[in-house]
């Protein structure tokens, strides 16, 4: 396969995922917005937390004067300046299926294409909060058919590797900011660990990875802050987790590194990566520090994906 062929595959899969995970970020914040201003101490936050975890705050001081409602979900929807919003991400995974129409299958095509298409109805208007929601609900509809093509249409090839790399690489990333965010911005310095508000959150990030029946079949009790880490970092069975993000690495790097005669540094930092976690223990990781623990994760993921880059798509 050319490399620019497998470029356009890994990147179309990646952004398809990111637009996603600010559809989950925005619902989330939402979600948080709507509670009354005196539940639990609350302060309004959120909306700060929803810029950190998936927006440039640089780029946006530039463009906006306050952080709100309004400014981040404009910059992180319909932004033509951020090239993370929702719009970018569905235009630029366009552009990359468009260059490889022949490599995709028809439904992988169709979704894509007809995204960006019915994106044009949105753009430009006044949505009320219910009709944002909505839109959001649509976003997450159209990562799910996409994925749900790429897995069952798809021939179980280098096409199809260099697609769930992509998937697994940007999952593995966007799970880790949820979680890192959630423990560091969101949570008041005047709010109670583990009260009322601290748990409407948990929930509302489990909710946010769709973990929160997985949540209560694993460990069959109140939502606990470690528990949720536990679930979402180091339980290989869910699918958001960051092992079962690395063990699919693992398993799709090999098969190219078989098909193309050579292995390299790629195959190298998912191996170390996934036996990192497979030996980690959830309670020694939140005593030693979880922020540290994530800020370390998302650099060695940014350097698989570099790795990845050098050794295949240039």
């Amino acid at each position: 396969m050319l490399s620019r062929t497998a470029d356009n595959l890994y990147w179309l899969s990646r952004y398809a995922e990111r637009a996603d995970f600010l559809a989950r970020i925005l619902d989330a914040a939402l979600r948080l917005a709507a509670l009354p201003s005196s539940y639990g101490g609350r302060t309004s936050n959120e909306w700060a937390s929803a810029l950190s975890s998936a927006g440039d705050p640089e780029l946006f001081k530039t463009l906006y004067d306050s952080v709100n409602e309004h400014t981040v979900c404009n910059f992180l929807a319909f932004s033509h300046h951020n090239p993370s919003s929702i719009r970018s991400c569905i235009a630029t995974a366009r552009e990359n299926a468009r260059s490889i129409r022949t490599a995709l299958t028809t439904e992988m095509w169709d979704t894509i294409n007809g995204a960006w298409l019915e994106l044009r109805s949105y753009e430009g208007r006044d949505l009320s909060r219910d009709e944002f929601t909505q839109f959001l609900d649509w976003v997450k509809r159209v990562s799910l058919t996409f994925d749900g093509s790429a897995y069952r249409t798809m021939l179980r090839n280098d096409a199809y590797w260099f697609t769930r790399a992509g998937t697994a690489i940007e999952r593995a990333d966007n799970t880790a900011r949820i979680l890192d965010v959630k423990y560091q911005i969101l949570l008041p310095a005047s709010e109670r660990v583990g009260g009322s508000l601290d748990y409407f959150q948990w929930t509302t990030i489990l909710r946010e990875v769709s973990a929160f029946n997985a949540y209560h079949w694993v460990y069959r009790e109140s939502i606990k802050p470690v528990l949720v880490a536990d679930l979402l970092i180091l339980n290989p069975e869910m699918p958001r987790s960051l092992a079962s993000c690395y063990r699919m690495l693992v398993e799709h790097l090999d098969l190219i590194a078989d098909a193309y005669g050579r292995r390299g540094e790629s195959q190298r930092l998912a191996s170390n990566m996934r036996a990192k976690l497979a030996g980690a223990d959830i309670e020694r990781i939140f005593a030693s520090g979880l922020h540290e623990f994530i800020q370390g994760f998302i650099s060695e993921n940014n350097a698989l994906g570099a790795a990845i880059s050098e050794q295949y798509l240039v």
